[in-house]
């Protein structure tokens, strides 16, 4: 956590908690990484699909890697990160990146300023969290979104 340099110090995006992702306050957010295909038969996936479905919401809104489909879920946007072509691909940083800009013009556009998130793609996808922080911290950095990173 701590400080990043840039031309001045800007506090991190990103805080970090010990826990389940699903115990989060019903008014963040929650994001995490699939494949086009929407399989999301492994991982953490397979509890988002178990607790907010929308499979065939989510293939209806016929997104690309680098694009984010949604399902509004009560008062909570649910955010699926499109970073790969297929459930055995693997994603780039660059789709990750990708995603995320797309997420965070859709947390811009309605008001989300609470969001709550797994270590994404560093799981079963295999990115380096360092890598994939900095990313988050450089795509929210210039937002009021406050990023929540739960840890098992």
């Amino acid at each position: 956590m701590g400080f990043k340099t840039d031309s001045l110090m800007m506090a991190s995006k990103l805080q970090y908690v010990k826990g389940d992702l699903f115990s989060c306050p019903s008014t963040h957010s929650l994001a995490h990484c699939i494949s086009k295909d929407c399989r999301m038969g492994k991982g953490i996936a397979v509890i988002f699909k178990e607790k907010f479905g929308g499979v065939n919401e989510l293939l209806a809104q016929k997104k690309q890697p680098g694009e984010c489909a949604v399902l509004k879920r009560d008062e909570r946007y649910v955010y699926y990160l499109i970073t790969k072509e297929r459930y055995n691909n693997k994603p780039t940083y660059d789709t990750l990146r990708q995603s995320l800009e797309a997420m965070k013009a859709h947390c811009l556009e309605n008001g989300v300023t609470m969001l709550s998130i797994p270590r994404i793609g560093c799981g079963l996808d295999r990115l380096s969290w360092d890598k994939v922080s900095t990313i988050i911290e450089n795509v929210f950095q210039p937002t009021d979104v406050t990023i929540t990173v739960y840890l098992l």
